[in-house]
């Protein structure tokens, strides 16, 4: 069977409100992306985590910017292509 995939860039954090907090909060937020999905045929497949560094340009490097690092989550959905 051949397959189509959809990645989904996620935030690494998410922000709750201290009188909401029930410890599940990351759970409920990927399920709920899970099953949008899932409505539009899609199965969750897996988390990814992907660390990306930017070079500063020309000028950036002339004023002293440095490298940065930034790391991003990435949720994979796979269905079969019609």
């Amino acid at each position: 069977m051949i397959y189509e995939y959809k990645m989904i860039q996620v935030p690494p954090n998410i922000n709750v409100d201290k009188k909401k907090h029930k410890g599940n909060e990351a759970a409920a937020y990927l399920e709920d992306i899970a099953n949008e999905m899932a409505s539009d045929g899609w199965e969750f497949c897996r988390i990814d985590s992907f660390g990306v560094t930017v070079q500063p340009g020309c000028f950036g490097s002339l004023s002293g910017s440095k490298t940065e690092q930034s790391l991003y989550h990435v949720i994979s959905f796979k269905r079969p292509k019609a």
